[in-house]
């Protein structure tokens, strides 16, 4: 199992919006997640800030990465892509977080 951490950044005022969309997320988002070897998946807010904290259990950084290129990620991106901060193809910008120390 690999650990995956990182951080990503809401346009001001979405939080509230960005949890309802989460609550719960979509059936065939899931699917794929869990599809690619998605363990856990949670994202934190940071209270008085926009930024959100991502951390992930997954089974390869390959069906990670490909996760993507799925049709339902890409509708997902195009779906929350108001609400935060995105690259050109409406993937959330995010920077990768190294680990420094688990407790396993």
């Amino acid at each position: 199992m690999i650990r995956k951490a990182f951080l990503m950044k809401l346009k001001p005022g979405w939080r509230e919006e960005y949890e309802r969309r989460h609550n719960p997320v979509w059936p065939e988002l899931e699917e794929v997640l869990r599809g690619h070897g998605v363990l856990n998946y949670s994202i934190f807010h940071e209270p008085g800030t926009e930024r959100l904290f991502a951390y992930a259990e997954v089974e390869s950084e390959e069906l990670w990465r490909q996760i993507a290129e799925t049709e339902a990620c890409r509708r997902w991106w195009a779906y929350m892509k108001e609400l935060m901060l995105t690259n050109s193809d409406d993937s959330p910008v995010s920077e990768n977080l190294d680990e420094v120390f688990h407790l396993g």
